[in-house]
């Protein structure tokens, strides 16, 4: 970003200066500014990493440069590039521009399928070292499908793009987006204990898309988990009382919360009586067969 000592630069131009030109002066600034000082904000970087339960990444610098111990795998790239689109949508959306002036100077995102109109990339990072090399995270979309791609050690930054462009156009090729469950749609039902209805409809509380190999969705199965044997009133809809699990070739490719999807109050006197009585024999064979 070519910055200067004492200058005083927004957040949001930081930003930029980082995710469309490697800013490496940019990431000091914003290390020093978050955290106070670049050895903490790479224990934070760190951190980050461990809560996402990645294994083959650690920081040792705040802008990537070669440094002894930091290493990293595409994989593990993805699964980051994943959670900023996931976790910050709003701050995600600056990696689609493709320029910005800082200082009078004007500089282009450096990654290159921004301009590329045969697909509809809006992100995410380039970066190169001389022992990394050119690499390249990237993220496309196509209807409700959205693929990212991570190429590691390019020979150069066309090589990168070209590599990118590949991987993803296989992706949009051989996988589709399936919508196995809308909202407010019943997935299941459960007895409820103490309420003013004895079942309680069960479901999702967003449209599930789950990305798959095409033509496989005939075979995708979906089982649920309760957290509890028993559902008790009152009940909150959208309260989340288990997991669903979507699996292909009995493998789990994608785990949902299970909500409760009209609530459930407290039933009246008599019918909780009622229920009681119910309740206690069963309570007893229960715990005569555990």
């Amino acid at each position: 970003m070519f910055l200067k000592p004492g200058m005083q630069v927004p957040v949001s131009q930081l930003i930029r200066g980082i995710n469309l030109q490697s800013g490496n002066d940019a990431c000091v600034a914003m290390a020093d500014f978050a955290a106070g000082s670049q050895d903490a904000f790479v224990g934070l970087m760190n951190s980050y990493v461990n809560a996402l339960g990645l294994k083959n990444t650690h920081f040792q610098t705040v802008h990537g440069l070669d440094a002894d111990g930091q290493y990293s795998s595409a994989r593990d790239m993805a699964l980051i590039g994943q959670a900023l689109i996931r976790d910050v949508p709003n701050e995600y959306s600056i990696y689609k521009e493709k320029e910005f002036t800082f200082n009078g100077i004007r500089q282009l995102n450096r990654n290159g399928l921004l301009w590329d109109n045969s697909l509809n990339v809006d992100g995410i990072k380039t970066g190169h070292t001389d022992k990394a090399g050119y690499n390249l995270v990237a993220s496309a979309t196509e209807g409700q499908m959205r693929l990212i791609s991570a190429v590691m050690g390019g020979r150069t930054f066309k090589g990168r793009e070209a590599e990118s462009k590949k991987l993803l156009t296989w992706g949009f090729r051989f996988f589709e987006t399936v919508n196995p469950l809308k909202v407010g749609k019943e997935f299941a039902s459960e007895p409820v204990w103490f309420g003013d209805s004895d079942r309680a409809s069960l479901g999702v509380d967003k449209d599930v898309y789950l990305t798959i190999p095409r033509g496989r969705m005939k075979i995708l199965k979906a089982s649920y988990v309760l957290n509890s044997s028993e559902l008790h009133a009152p009940l909150q809809k959208n309260q989340v009382v288990g997991t669903i699990n979507f699996q292909l070739d009995g493998k789990t490719i994608e785990q949902r919360p299970l909500v409760v999807l009209q609530e459930i109050p407290e039933g009246n006197f008599f019918g909780k009586i009622i229920d009681y009585i119910n309740y206690v024999p069963s309570l007893v064979w229960l715990k005569l067969n555990t």
